[in-house]
Formats: structure tokens, C-alpha cells, sequence
């Protein structure tokens, strides 16, 4: 099988395994080791590669997850496409759990993750305004309802360290601010894949309101249980939407991702 693959998907909590038929690879990093062995396979006229981004039994907290080597080991094999499904709490009462919501924007909360590809010496900045693909969002959102999922386009994903819940007041604030989801791991690994030239989508499955939702019936604690519960009742679903979103994916990439890709400053 050839060790090549234009689109890359990384699976999220819940999301360990996709493909049939599959070859395993080990891919060597200047960053150390991916979260898992990416598994190869062909879907729908692609060559597609599948990482679990918390590894294949869930042994990565957030925090602790190597974007760097997850992001440049799909680069190695050829990716120029992540599609990046994910587990989110909502921060709005519209935003139900088991709905989808393709998010347009980020906003990072995290600490001391490696976000960067450009650590010196070379450095370069990378343009972030629109960190998701817009060509894939409508092509995304089109699939998750084709697979039957209700669907938001668009929306802002505020991500946290992890691994812990917000607390009431932290989820308030968020809530105020205009966010629509809360999530722990849509960053860096979105402005990591942009600063490598792919295009990113995600599609955010939410599994809970969070806990500082006023107004609506569901303010109680989110627990980790009940995260996985809601993923796993949608998680066919969920397949069902990437394989109909690979099967969608134009040949070629009209979108600007690739021209995005920050260019080192000339040394002088």
C-alpha cells in the first residue's frame, strides 16, 4: 500500500478508530512522537489518513497531546486536508447536544502548549484571522446534515487547558462574551495545519451544556461520562458524515490555505 494521503482525518474522544483495511505506519518527527501510529487506507476514490488524536485507548490528556508531531506526521504522508471532528460543550441553549456546530472562528485560552512551528531561527508570523477552511465549512456542514445531524454553520469555539471542566463563573464569562462552544484541543493543532499550508475543518459535536448556561434547564455539572455517552450515541453519525464529506471533496484546492502558509523572514 502506498505510504501517501491527500486527506487526513484526526479523531477525536470517542473517535479511535475509522477505516477499513487499513495499513499502520510509524512516522518519525523532529518533534517526537505522534499521539498513535496513523493508519492508511482508500475511501470513496481517496488515499486517507486516520490519527487518534488522544491515541487509540484515550491515554493523552488535552494538555498533553503532541500537535506538532500529529499535525507534521499527516504533513510527511502528504495531507493537505484535516478534517478534525471533536467533542464541545455548548455555551448557547440553541446549540443542543448532539447537534453539529462548523465553527469559523477560535478563540485560544490555553498555557503552555507548543503552538508553532517557527520557535527560531527561522521565524515567521502566520496570518490567523480565518483559521478554518473555507472552502470545506459548507462542504462539512453539508454532510453532517446529509448524515442526518442538525447543524450550526459557523460559530466561535473557545478552547481551555484541560483536562478539568470550566468552573461556573469561567463558563459565564465565556457565555457572555458571545462564544458558542468550549472545547480543548481545536488549539494549536488548527494554526498548527495552517502554518504547514493545509486546510482545517472541524465539526464540533456537542455533547453537553456547560455549566454556566443561565437560562437553560441543563446548568448542572457536565461530567466526563456524559460526554462520552452523547459522542458515542452520535459517533456513527459522525462517520457517516466524513465518509460522505470525503466522498464530496473536489481534486484539486481552490481556497487560499496553501498561499497562507507563513514564509520565514530572510536573515540579514
Amino acid at each position: 500500500m502506498e505510504r501517501r494521503a491527500a486527506i487526513g482525518v484526526v479523531g477525536g474522544s470517542g473517535l479511535y478508530r475509522f477505516l477499513d483495511d487499513v495499513e499502520t505506519v510509524e512516522v518519525d518527527t523532529p518533534y517526537g512522537a505522534p499521539s498513535d501510529r496513523v493508519a492508511l487506507a482508500e475511501l470513496a476514490g481517496h488515499r486517507v489518513a486516520f490519527l487518534a488524536r488522544h491515541g487509540s485507548r484515550h491515554t493523552l490528556p488535552p494538555h498533553r497531546i503532541n500537535y506538532r508531531a500529529n499535525l507534521w506526521a499527516l504533513g510527511e504522508l502528504g495531507v493537505e486536508r484535516v478534517l478534525a471532528p471533536c467533542a464541545v460543550g455548548s455555551l448557547r441553549a440553541e446549540h443542543a447536544p448532539g447537534e453539529v456546530v462548523v465553527c469559523d472562528q477560535l478563540v485560544d485560552r490555553t498555557a503552555g502548549r507548543a503552538d508553532t512551528y517557527f520557535d527560531g531561527p527561522e521565524v515567521a508570523h502566520l496570518s490567523a484571522a480565518d483559521p478554518y477552511c473555507a472552502e470545506l465549512r459548507p462542504l462539512a456542514a453539508a454532510a453532517a446534515r446529509a448524515a442526518g445531524l442538525t447543524v450550526h454553520e459557523g460559530g466561535t469555539v473557545v478552547v481551555i487547558n484541560g483536562p478539568r471542566f470550566s468552573t461556573r463563573a469561567e463558563s459565564a464569562h465565556y457565555t457572555a462574551a458571545g462564544w458558542n462552544v468550549i472545547n480543548m484541543t481545536q488549539y494549536p493543532e488548527v494554526v498548527l495545519a495552517r502554518e504547514l499550508g493545509m486546510c482545517y475543518v472541524n465539526l464540533s459535536l456537542v455533547t453537553d451544556y456547560d455549566c454556566g448556561l443561565e437560562g437553560s434547564p441543563h446548568v448542572r455539572p457536565v461530567t466526563q461520562g456524559e460526554v462520552f455517552a452523547v459522542f458515542s450515541q452520535n459517533t456513527e453519525r459522525l462517520r457517516s458524515a466524513l465518509r460522505s464529506l470525503i466522498s464530496t471533496l473536489p481534486a484539486t484546492r481552490s481556497c487560499d490555505c496553501a498561499a497562507g502558509r507563513p514564509q520565514p523572514l530572510a536573515h540579514t
